[in-house]
């Protein structure tokens, strides 16, 4: 060990594991206490940026050098608990600032013991400081980030709603109000599409710095969610709640916003919903805010709508809880059931598949058709459970009866995502001799929201052996040119230009070009809703293959192979 401060200590302490600590960053020490010396083992000084060790010499003068309130705060610390003997343990952590209070600071892990003499008083302490500065950034860093959003500085999510929570509380104890409104963005896609992610969240920023700007001290702003803002407004009632939140709009409105990617015109839509009188806890101020921010970018871009009490409306939401509850009761307790309804060759009538489709047996026993439930399941959001319900009940079909061709419908929103594509993907993969029997029907509607995922999602299924049909062929008016690029095996078309086809001059026009330009593509083509022999005759004059409809047989729960 080098030469000490204040006394030679290197026969007690080795030189050369003190040279190591000291090229690591740390340096030993012991404090007695009845003379306050401070000896040192490595080059102190050096590693605190001193000219000399003048300062470290006693306890009291390093004291001096510790950003606390008091330079008695670390001993106070250092030194607290009994020493039965073993000494007693100590680790703390504490800034020093060596160069004076203009200079840099040093964060500090102070480890060591201290030992007790023969009276139980402190005698002395041996311990290890390490420079720590490193890590305390990276530790103030995560604490920044468990109140903080990384993007705009402001509060996260998580902190916003635990004020939110502390803002009701508050106002029902003094009575008072508070607001809270949601911000959003208008069109932000747009922005993201047109400049790129990392420009949108430097728009977000933008904004949310102007939105900042217009606040009073006692309010809080934090970043919601994706493009939305979350505000608490305190003392704000809902009289005064559109002149705060026309404050905002203007803020936004006004004046472009300026970033390094270029100038962006931006406006916002408000949603504002007053606490506690509209909202007892933060689920009813969130559920309740996010309804009048939609009914303001319902309305058009740049939109304040404050929350107001509707009893239709709570009597519309609590009409979908409940129903929601019994789908989902009804999948849990595996109360679907499949209907199967021939398709025929128009000429032979002979069957050419069945297309499944979706019932639902009441707890009573009664059968509610899918007329009923794709609706509701579409508008509460459950289109995908029941997509998925739907395939693996066609795929065990098609494993148990090996003369059965299916036909299967798939909601828009299930195309869209992985979870459908990738059991369909892994079932057929185990059994490619099911594919050949299969046809998956999307809605015209879905086959033109995206066409590369369209296109993606069609090739998939023709990888696996398997068809794919347009339904509804015609609502949508989809250009022939998209159904070539597409691939696709088999058109249906709408049943509403069927059903009064021999008395409508309309449709038998549009029916008989759709066919002939499905005929040129090599399309197969299938007509719904066909109900009569005089609409089949037509139908077939003009090439169409198959038919279904009640002139070829309902749906039916019975299993139409033996």
């Amino acid at each position: 060990m080098g030469k000490a401060v204040n006394g030679d200590v290197s026969t007690q302490w080795p030189g050369r594991t003190a040279a190591i600590l000291s090229t690591v960053g740390e340096v030993v020490y012991r404090w007695t206490l009845d003379d306050d010396r401070m000896e040192w083992g490595g080059d102190a000084a050096a590693l605190f940026g001193l000219a000399t060790a003048d300062a470290l010499s006693t306890g009291t003068a390093f004291a001096e050098l510790v950003e606390e309130p008091s330079p008695f705060a670390r001993q106070e610390a250092l030194l607290s608990g009994i020493d039965t003997g073993d000494g007693v343990p100590y680790q703390l952590e504490y800034a020093l600032r060596p160069a004076g209070p203009s200079g840099p600071t040093l964060w500090i892990e102070d480890t060591g013991r201290w030992y007790a003499d023969d009276r139980k008083n402190a005698a002395r302490a041996e311990g290890v400081l390490r420079i720590i500065n490193e890590r305390h950034a990276r530790e103030q860093r995560l604490s920044f980030l468990s109140r903080h959003d990384d993007v705009t500085g402001l509060y996260n999510r998580s902190y916003l709603l635990d004020l939110l929570d502390e803002a009701i509380a508050s106002s029902q104890r003094h009575g008072t109000s508070a607001a809270f409104l949601v911000i959003a963005i208008d069109d932000f896609h747009l922005i993201n599409d047109a400049y790129g992610y990392r420009a949108g969240d430097r728009v977000l920023a933008a904004v949310a710095r102007r939105i900042k700007g217009r606040l009073r001290d006692s309010d809080a702003i934090g970043r919601f969610s994706g493009h939305k803002l979350g505000l608490i407004l305190m003392n704000c009632d809902e009289h005064e709640m559109p002149f705060a939140a026309e404050r905002f709009l203007s803020a936004i409105r006004d004046d472009v916003v300026a970033t390094p990617d270029g100038a962006v015109s931006v406006t916002i839509s408000v949603g504002g919903v007053s606490v506690p009188r509209h909202a007892q806890n933060r689920d009813e101020a969130m559920e309740r805010v996010q309804e009048s921010l939609g009914f303001a970018r319902d309305t058009g871009r740049g939109r304040f709508i404050a929350f107001a009490p509707s009893a239709e409306r709570e009597a519309e939401r609590q009409s979908n809880i409940a129903l929601s509850q019994q789908l989902i009761g009804a999948l849990s307790e595996q109360r679907l059931r499949l209907a199967f309804q021939p398709i025929v060759d128009i000429r032979t009538r002979k069957v050419a598949f069945h297309e499944a489709l979706l019932r639902l047996a009441q707890p009573d026993g009664t059968i509610v058709s899918a007329g009923h439930v794709v609706p509701l399941a579409e508008r509460l959001g459950l289109s995908r459970l029941f997509d998925l319900a739907v395939l693996d009940r066609v795929l065990e079909t098609l494993v148990r009866h090996p003369d059965a061709h299916i036909s299967l419908n798939v909601s828009p929103e299930t195309a869209a995502g992985p979870d459908w594509l990738s059991r369909f993907a892994d079932t057929l993969g185990e059994r490619p001799d099911l594919g050949k029997r299969l046809i998956v029907e999307i809605t015209e509607t879905s086959a033109i929201r995206s066409l590369d995922e369209t296109a993606y999602f069609i090739s998939t299924i023709h990888d696996l052996g398997a068809r794919l049909a347009i339904d509804d062929f015609g609502a949508g008016f989809t250009s022939f040119r998209n159904l070539r690029a597409l691939k696709v095996d088999i058109v249906k078309i709408d049943g509403s230009f069927i059903a009064t086809l021999p008395r409508s001059r309309d449709d038998q026009i549009f029916v008989r070009r759709l066919v002939e330009l499905a005929h040129d593509l090599g399309i197969e083509t299938v007509a719904e809703w066909v109900q009569d022999e005089e609409t089949a005759e037509m139908l077939a004059a003009w090439g169409v293959s198959r038919i279904q409809g009640h002139l070829c047989g309902a749906a039916s729960l019975d299993l139409p192979w033996k």
